[in-house]
């Protein structure tokens, strides 16, 4: 028999044995982390799993490997011991927040609640009783924070005199931000920091009259340029808290819709590890609104999914509850003013082609049908340049553009939006908190024909939200609201239509569901990894009593999450 010969080990030889055992040796470790992955896969069977995906709408079971993905879905058979032996529950893809604010939230959560006062005596009491449990709060170094105060529920425009009629609180520095974050008003030793005469600022407003205290918009900078602002101490806390309440609320990620670079910095430090339990698709915004600043920031993406920067958010207008949403015509309640607009139109044509040129989605905050249009325009140009031999339709496609709120529409630039496919953004219960004066400030015609769309613009992929801390970030109320129109805290429409306001917009249950979990995985550039439950997409669910298409459409106002789920790791549960 002939024996085994092996050839000379010259150079080239022994660079091939050598390459073939670094293969070999990679083939070793990889099939020991097949086997690992194998091994270690939990499996996690319910009553029934509702999974988004087209293919098995429904299933019963999955399985989750140790990196947090799902390795398997399946159906597993009645006389299993998998079927026998399921949890008696509903699962379903966990649900996501389009739009939201997480620093600002866990803020509020360590802040004086504002929303629902209806006198100035209530929101005095309020900060009154704030103040007294946190000794602390309203000093110079650390101001008395505080959010939810709408004039039409206080019947003027709030003026810092009305805090100083407080014995308790006239010495103490007050900063109370709208209901829409558009506005603070703010206490005497706040004004008093401020030179004697202000003048008039460009795409914002000192309300003087009655008196002062209220600034809006663009006028705020002033204002938060003094604000002595939470160290990282406390922005972690205020991160834990955040996160907390919004695992409790079924939501399992979120697009956070306007983040500072310094922010980001410390997102990218705490991403990753226990407390962290949300997955974030942040917004960059610069130190200066509006502006450009790639030297600041940097496109990032952590391997595990928890944290993505490839957006930036940039702002047209203000806010309709304050007169700051900037309107082609004027607003029927004040003829006077059609708004404001934070940058004029060529700025942010410029800034939309800069970002988008540096690598990034282009987020534009627009509420007025002018601010809408000029966003548009804004990323309309900027697809030109981008992709000069192609449809506009199929650059979008590439990109993404987004209007964030998207809320009032000239019917020209509603058609534009579906030419192109630009996403609108889009946060339910803003239409029905904004129902009971939206007709004031707009007429009727101008609301019926442009205002709070979401069933004509299904077909370019919204992303639905809820804006939080401006709305509770509960998901539920968010698709009780789109599917109803209706209030999910009174579950009422407008006195004049009580059963639903215009509920020729509204979504049916499956649409409202797809635009939490779906929606944002679009227009956060992780379709197929995340709103669904397929192999490969990471191990995010939330499990429920029961199957949110078998419970009556009122009982969403309420319905709580029994758990929370993400990356395969349970981090809420209400047992």
């Amino acid at each position: 028999m002939d024996r085994l010969r092996l050839p000379r080990l010259g150079r080239d030889t022994a660079w091939f044995y050598s390459s073939a055992a670094i293969v070999a040796v990679a083939g070793l470790i990889k099939l020991r982390r097949g086997i690992a992955d194998y091994t270690q896969t939990e499996t996690h069977c319910y009553q029934s799993v509702r999974t988004n995906s087209a293919v098995e709408p429904y299933v019963n079971c999955f399985s989750v490997s140790p990196t947090g993905k799902f390795s398997k879905v399946f159906q597993a058979g009645e006389d299993t011991e998998l079927a026998k032996n399921a949890d008696p529950r509903y699962a379903m893809p966990g649900l996501w927040d389009g739009h939201g604010h997480l620093l600002q939230y866990g803020e509020f959560l360590n802040s004086v609640d504002l929303f629902g006062s209806a006198s100035m005596d209530e929101v005095r009491s309020r900060v009154r009783k704030y103040a007294e449990k946190n000794p602390g709060a309203g000093s110079k170094d650390e101001w008395l924070r505080g959010i939810g105060w709408d004039q039409m529920a206080l019947g003027k425009m709030p003026t810092a005199d009305d805090l100083t009629a407080d014995e308790g609180l006239k010495d103490l520095y007050i900063m109370l931000d709208r209901v829409d974050v558009h506005c603070i008003w703010v206490s005497q030793p706040v004004l008093n920091l401020l030179p004697d005469s202000i003048p008039d600022v460009p795409g914002g407003e000192i309300v003087r009259d009655p008196a002062m205290g209220v600034f809006c918009d663009n006028a705020m900078d002033m204002v938060m340029a003094l604000w002595p602002k939470p160290d990282n101490k406390k922005k972690r806390q205020f991160l834990r808290s955040a996160m907390g309440k919004l695992n409790e609320v079924g939501l399992v990620g979120m697009h956070d819709a306007g983040v500072t670079p310094g922010n980001l910095n410390l997102y990218k430090e705490l991403a990753g590890g226990d407390d962290w339990t949300l997955r974030v698709y942040a917004m960059v915004e610069c130190y200066e609104r509006n502006t450009f600043c790639p030297s600041e920031v940097e496109r990032y993406a952590s391997p595990d999914g928890f944290l993505s920067i490839q957006s930036v958010k940039l702002f047209a207008d203000g806010a309709l509850g304050s007169w700051g949403s900037a309107l082609i015509d004027p607003y029927t309640d004040r003829p006077d003013t059609s708004g404001s607009l934070l940058v004029n139109a060529s700025e942010l044509v410029y800034n939309t082609i800069a970002w988008a040129n540096e690598g990034f989605q282009v987020n534009i905050h627009a509420i007025g049908d002018l601010a809408n249009r000029y966003a548009i325009d804004a990323m309309v140009a900027a697809l030109r340049l981008l992709c000069p031999d192609e449809p506009l339709s199929i650059c979008q496609s590439y990109h993404r553009f987004r209007i964030e709120h998207s809320q009032i529409i000239h019917p020209d630039d509603q058609a534009r939006i579906h030419a192109v496919g630009i996403i609108p953004s889009i946060q339910p219960t803003h239409a029905t908190s904004d129902m009971a004066y939206a007709e004031k400030r707009l007429g009727k015609e101008r609301t019926a024909k442009e205002a709070y769309r979401m069933r004509s613009l299904l077909d370019v992929n919204p992303v639905l939200g809820s804006d939080f801390p401006v709305e509770p970030p509960n998901p539920f109320q968010g698709i009780y609201a789109a599917v109803t129109r209706r209030s999910p805290h009174t579950g009422r429409g407008t006195d004049d239509s009580p059963d639903g306001w215009y509920t020729e917009e509204a979504l049916d249950l499956d649409q409202a569901i797809r635009g939490f979990t779906e929606g944002p995985a679009y227009g956060g550039f992780t379709k197929g990894k995340t709103g669904v439950i397929r192999p490969g997409a990471y191990a995010d669910w939330i499990v429920l009593d029961a199957p949110l298409e078998k419970i009556d459409i009122e009982d969403l106002r309420s319905l709580k999450v029994r758990e929370t789920w993400v990356g395969g790791r349970k981090v809420y549960s209400r047992d």
